[in-house]
């Protein structure tokens, strides 16, 4: 049975049908940043039911939508705009959807009263589910930005340099990356092996890395068995007095970073920017969606299609075909124009 840390989630495991749930989601494999997610969004849900008087079991949808209500106007501890992001309001709902689909599994109610989306496709009259959502495209930094990010990254420690080098090189999600050890490294032919058990899509791939990445690694290791005096584990340890020798936490990578976009006066960097970037730079390069999927262990196709259209190849693509084909007179008499200098 895998652990749960229910002092998180104090409601959740107080309630009979809520700790089931999170448990049984947890045993059938999870990864550990979605429990958590789950756990969070259950424990929201069940605060809100109690405060309502309502139980969550047999809460109708008018509860669900009255909670939904609730997280977009309530105030927010960052002190930014009240509501929740439509990100967050989408992902609490969908914990909170498969809460309910156990609830109808063991038929502990007749149907769930959290409404799905229908895309109309066969036939079907298209229908909106609870929550509407405005897809973003991912923020890629431009040459400008890139390059104050990396000049802000000098001033770092040997370890947080070789991190951002690595997350870069291998495509690599925030738990990936803290979660690398030694012998996870192969650097003969420079790929890592990253385990199934540290990803998001429970799947394991390899990665590459390259020269700037290798040559930071090879440091690092000698300052890491100087330091500590290990030769194996967990790649990254960390250098603080209370966590000194344990591996570094997924927070303290984004405190890292977070250090490195203030120093840069980036604010849109993330621990998920340098994933974003890479891929994007693959897609650049020429690689096939089937490839990149591959490369960053992405489940679905639809997903790797995002850095097809943000490295702009199919669009430019297109639009040399059709100066090539419809638009050559049209390049004719806008090349005109040069000749006015």
């Amino acid at each position: 049975m895998k652990e749960v840390a229910w002092e998180r989630f104090a409601d959740v495991g107080a309630h009979e049908q809520g700790r089931r749930w999170l448990q049984f989601t947890a045993n059938i494999g999870r990864a550990p940043n979605t429990i958590d997610a789950y756990g969070r969004a259950l424990q929201d849900y069940f605060t809100y039911c109690v405060a309502a008087g309502a139980d969550p079991v047999t809460a109708r949808g008018d509860v669900v939508a009255a909670w939904i209500g609730d997280m977009r106007t309530r105030a927010r501890d960052d002190g930014g705009a009240c509501g929740l992001s439509d990100a967050t309001v989408q992902q609490r709902v969908v914990a909170v959807r498969g809460f309910y689909d156990f609830l109808v599994e063991d038929q502990l109610r007749e149907r769930n009263p959290v409404r799905r989306g229908q895309a109309g496709r066969r036939g079907k009259q298209p229908r909106r589910g609870l929550v509407g959502v405005a897809h973003k495209a991912p923020w890629i930094p431009d040459e400008h930005a890139w390059g104050r990010i990396l000049e802000a990254a000098t001033s770092d420690t040997l370890r947080n340099r070789l991190m951002l080098c690595l997350a870069y090189d291998g495509a690599l999600r925030r738990e990936e990356l803290v979660s690398l050890r030694i012998g996870d490294f192969e650097p003969a032919w420079s790929l890592i092996h990253v385990r199934a058990e540290t990803t998001k899509s429970q799947r394991a791939r390899t990665v590459a890395f390259g020269a700037t990445s290798a040559q930071l690694l090879v440091v690092y290791l000698r300052q890491r068995t100087d330091t500590f005096g290990k030769v194996d584990g967990a790649l990254f340890l960390s250098t603080s007095r209370r966590n000194l020798g344990a591996g570094v936490g997924a927070s303290a990578w984004s405190k890292a970073v977070t250090a490195i976009a203030g120093r840069a006066q980036v604010p849109e960097l993330s621990t998920h920017t340098l994933r974003h970037l890479r891929l994007t730079d693959l897609a650049r390069a020429g690689w096939d969606i089937d490839e990149i999927a591959q490369y960053a262990g992405h489940r679905d196709l639809s997903t790797t299609l995002t850095y097809l259209h943000l490295s702009g190849r199919e669009l430019a693509a297109k639009f040399h075909a059709a100066s090539a084909s419809l638009h050559v007179d049209q390049e004719r008499r806008l090349a005109a124009l040069v000749s006015m200098w």
